[in-house]
């Protein structure tokens, strides 16, 4: 716990003695505190925040993300952590405000790099890092710290944290309140304003409002709901509609897809089940992954035998049945595609089963998701998802939400966060219109620094900052040029021309030319020839103009690459990767 003694107006902060001022640490006179998001920012996901006093540097979440359409063979994507590497001594702590993905999952990555650094996250988030960390095989090198709502820790000697309760999509969310020698700083987490949670904890309002009234720095929101109006509806809602929807099909096999994460959901899925006495089966690794942990730490109440084993399903009539699932967002391996494409071991998907997909497709998901749908469809099934009931409700706060946050706050900064530039510009006006200065709002982007007191407030600089692409075991051994040649291959394809010289530069054997993915060589027959004609051409050219003894190999490779490109973009409009492979007398060049 931290050690803060405030004695007649004089606070001791481990540093020193500060004058009390705005329930806050008096304002260092020499030294700035630094903000420098390395994720999260001008994006969704890979959310990942620096706090920096001095010599001392304290990381708020440390997360992953999706890869785009244009990554091709890339699996995930992380924050570039250059900076923090380079100042690995300076780490105190990460704390962990949930337990999604977007939050966590860059930390098997960071740990390797900073293996002697203290997590602290609410036991629900801490237990599924031990499930990751477990599978990556670097559980034992991680100081992990469970801590509860209304827990506050210090932090070396300039940084105190304090975890404050909010409602999310996850149980045992935090928002943080950071408290430094330069202010305290607020950030709100990903979180909305839920007046009926399932757990019967309501977002922390009090704390926040405590927060305001002692003076609050600044303030870092999440933006990601920031363009809709109003409030976001209560998880309960969606429990009700479940009930509904249980009652109205005592007959049918029911499969609900939904987040793995969103332990709420899935309890107010189990229990419409029980009322309906029906067993339920879990399929999908992650969201097995989640229930464990949930059931673990206390976090769900399943009544004895109710769950039973994804390969025992065939043992029970359809009316007997409720089958949890991953693959709300359309991923390819996961449970809900093999269901809807026939390749699920356990579960074939038919006539009479009511599917319910309980999630929104995330934005540049919605083809998958509609793919999905489409073949549940054939199957013979029954599809119910949000655009035809309301079963699923955001974690994000909307628009009014967001304002009541920074009404009870009344920062002197505002930093939007969590979202794209768009959800930041509309995040910094909402701040604006609720008091805050507009000189004293900032729309951040990826490396950049701001230095803040109570007296002013600039970005100064930047860092090195962006993504490092996860491919298999490679960590950022994929790059733009990488990228760049798999884009290039995925649409154009690849010519091969292998021939062996001998030392004068005369043909000896070849040239052969391998086409893939650029035609179908037996009925391109005509312009195989043609190319091998063009290769032997340019060899004979560039041994010609060499007046050198030896021969010139990188100029007789890049004089057939030349030469067969603009054959081809003369006699097809296309562009296909050129890969000379010569040889000299068994040497490969």
């Amino acid at each position: 716990m931290f050690d803060l003694i405030n004695i007649c107006g004089i606070i001791i902060y481990g540093f020193g003695v500060r004058k009390y001022k705005n329930g806050g640490e008096k304002v260092a006179k020499k030294q700035k505190l630094k903000i420098i998001p390395l994720g999260g920012m001008n994006e969704i996901g890979k959310n990942l925040t620096v706090f920096e006093y001095g010599d001392e540097i304290v990381v708020l979440d440390c997360g992953m993300t999706f890869p785009d359409e244009e990554m091709l063979g890339v699996d995930l994507v992380i924050p570039d952590m250059s900076y923090l590497v380079n100042n690995r001594d300076k780490i105190k702590a990460v704390l962990l405000t949930h337990g999604h993905e977007d939050h966590i999952g860059g930390l098997p990555y960071f740990l390797r790099a900073m293996s002697n650094v203290p997590i602290f996250g609410s036991r629900m988030t801490i237990g599924l890092v031990e499930h990751k960390l477990k599978e990556h095989g670097i559980l034992s090198i991680a100081k992990l710290n469970s801590v509860k709502a209304g827990d506050s820790i210090r932090l070396g000697n300039n940084f105190r944290a304090e975890f404050i309760r909010v409602n999310h999509s996850i149980a045992d969310s935090f928002g943080i309140a950071l408290y430094t020698p330069a202010g305290v700083v607020v950030h709100t987490g990903d979180f909305k304003i839920d007046t009926t949670p399932i757990d019967g904890e309501m977002i922390d309002l009090a704390r926040f409002g405590a927060l305001g009234d002692s003076g609050v720095l600044a303030l870092l929101s999440d933006s990601t709901n920031v363009e809709r109006q109003g409030y976001t509806m209560s998880e309960r809602t969606v429990g009700q509609k479940f009930d509904e929807i249980f009652a109205s099909h005592p007959k049918q096999r029911i499969i609900v897809a939904t987040f793995a994460s969103n332990v709420h959901r899935v309890q107010q899925i189990i229990d419409a089940a029980i009322k309906t006495r029906r067993k339920v089966a879990i399929s999908g690794r992650s969201m097995q992954n989640v229930v464990e942990v949930a059931i673990e730490h206390g976090y769900m109440r399943v009544p004895q035998g109710l769950i039973i084993n994804i390969e025992d399903v065939h043992k029970y009539k359809n009316h007997q049945l409720v089958i949890i699932t991953t693959g709300s967002q359309g991923e390819p391996m996961s449970a809900l595609t093999r269901m809807a494409f026939s390749d699920h071991k356990q579960v074939e998907i038919g006539n009479g089963d009511l599917v319910i997909i309980s999630a929104s497709p995330i934005p540049g998901n919605e083809k998958t998701v509609s793919r999905v749908i489409n073949e549940l469809f054939k199957k013979g099934a029954e599809v119910i998802y949000k655009a035809l009931a309301e079963v699923h409700v955001s974690g994000h706060a909307c628009q009014e939400e967001l304002k009541i946050i920074l009404g009870l706050v009344r920062p002197k900064y505002f930093i939007p966060a969590h979202g794209e530039y768009r959800h930041l510009a509309t995040s910094a006006k909402l701040g604006i219109a609720s008091g805050v200065k507009e000189k004293n709002t900032f729309i951040m982007g990826l490396g950049d620094v701001l230095e803040l007191n109570r007296e002013s407030a600039a970005i100064t600089g930047t860092v090195t900052a962006g993504a490092l692409l996860i491919d298999g075991y490679g960590v950022g051994d994929v790059g733009n040029v990488v990228l760049r040649d798999r884009k290039h291959l995925s649409e154009d394809g690849i010519i091969v021309v292998v021939m062996t010289l001998d030392k004068r530069g005369k043909i000896t054997a070849g040239p052969e030319v391998v086409s893939r993915g650029f035609v179908y060589v037996k009925e391109s027959e005509e312009l195989m020839e043609s190319l091998r004609q063009v290769a032997t051409y340019a060899v004979e050219e560039a041994v010609r103009k060499n007046k050198k003894v030896a021969i010139d190999w990188i100029a007789i490779k890049n004089a057939v690459k030349g030469e067969i490109t603009d054959f081809l973009h003369e006699a097809t409009k296309r562009k296909p990767m050129i890969l000379p492979i010569i040889m000299e007398e068994g040497k490969q060049k």
